[in-house]
C-alpha cells in the first residue's frame, strides 16, 4: 500500500507483512507500538505526530518502530485496521445472522453503529481525517477502505439475502444499505461530531434505532406484507 511519510512524500507500508508474522514476541511488539501510536495520534493529530514521539509513547526505539512500519502514513493505517477490526467485530457478526427478523438485525445493527460512532476514538479519528486530508488524501482513503466501506459490505451482504428470502424488495442492496449507514448518523451522532449539546443516552440510541429500522422498513417491505 502506498502512504505519505513524515515529511509528505509517497512511501510504502511494511506494515501488513509485520501483521502476519507468526513470532509472538513480534506481535506484542506491534500492538505495543499500535497501542503508543493510538495515543499520540489522538492528542496531537496525524500530522503533529512524530514517529520519534509514538516511539517514546510505545516504549521502544526508532530502530524498532522503524522495524515493524516504514512511515507514519503506514502506522496510521495499521492503527485505524486494527481499530475497525476489533470494533466493527460486534457488527459483522450480526450482519451474518439470519436466526432473527430483519427489523430485529436493522434496530441492533443501528444500536450498535451509533455507539461506535460517538465513542471517543471513533469521534477522534473521525475529527482528524475530516480536519487533515486536504493535507494528507491518504487518510481518507483509509477511513473508507477499513471503517465505512467495511460496514456498508456487510449490510449490504445482509440486505441481499433478505431479498432473496423475500423479506426486502430492493433494487439496489449496496445503495440501500449506504442510505441506513447516513440515517443512522442523523441526530445523535452529527450533534457529537461538532460537540453539540444531545441526548446520547441509551434509551435516547435505542429510540433512534427503532425509528431508523422502521422508517427504512416502510421504504423497503414488501407490499404484500
Amino acid at each position: 500500500m502506498t502512504g505519505i511519510m513524515d515529511d509528505g512524500s509517497a512511501g510504502t507500508s511494511a506494515g501488513a507483512d509485520e501483521a502476519g508474522s507468526a513470532d509472538p514476541a513480534g506481535c506484542a511488539k506491534r500492538e505495543q507500538i499500535l497501542k503508543g501510536a493510538g495515543t499520540v495520534f489522538l492528542a496531537n493529530g496525524y500530522e503533529g505526530a512524530s514517529m520519534s514521539r509514538i516511539a517514546q509513547m510505545a516504549g521502544v526505539s526508532k530502530g524498532t518502530l522503524y522495524n515493524h512500519f516504514d512511515g507514519k502514513a503506514s502506522l496510521f493505517s495499521a492503527f485505524f485496521e486494527e481499530q475497525a477490526r476489533c470494533r466493527l467485530a460486534p457488527i459483522v457478526a450480526l450482519s451474518r445472522s439470519d436466526g432473527q427478523s430483519v427489523r430485529l438485525t436493522l434496530v441492533r445493527f443501528a444500536d450498535m453503529t451509533i455507539h461506535l460512532l460517538i465513542s471517543p476514538m471513533a469521534l477522534g479519528l473521525y475529527r482528524i481525517i475530516i480536519g487533515e486530508v486536504e493535507k494528507f488524501p491518504n487518510l481518507a482513503d483509509t477511513f473508507w477502505r477499513y471503517g465505512f466501506d467495511r460496514t456498508l459490505g456487510n449490510l449490504t451482504e445482509f440486505l441481499t439475502r433478505s431479498v432473496a428470502r423475500g423479506e426486502l424488495d430492493i433494487a439496489d442492496p449496496a445503495l440501500s444499505a449506504e442510505q441506513f449507514l447516513l440515517m443512522c448518523q442523523t441526530r445523535i451522532v452529527q450533534r457529537r461530531r461538532f460537540r453539540l449539546p444531545v441526548d446520547d443516552s441509551d434509551a435516547a440510541i435505542a429510540e433512534l434505532a427503532g425509528f431508523i429500522a422502521d422508517s427504512f422498513l416502510k421504504i423497503y417491505e414488501p407490499r404484500h406484507q
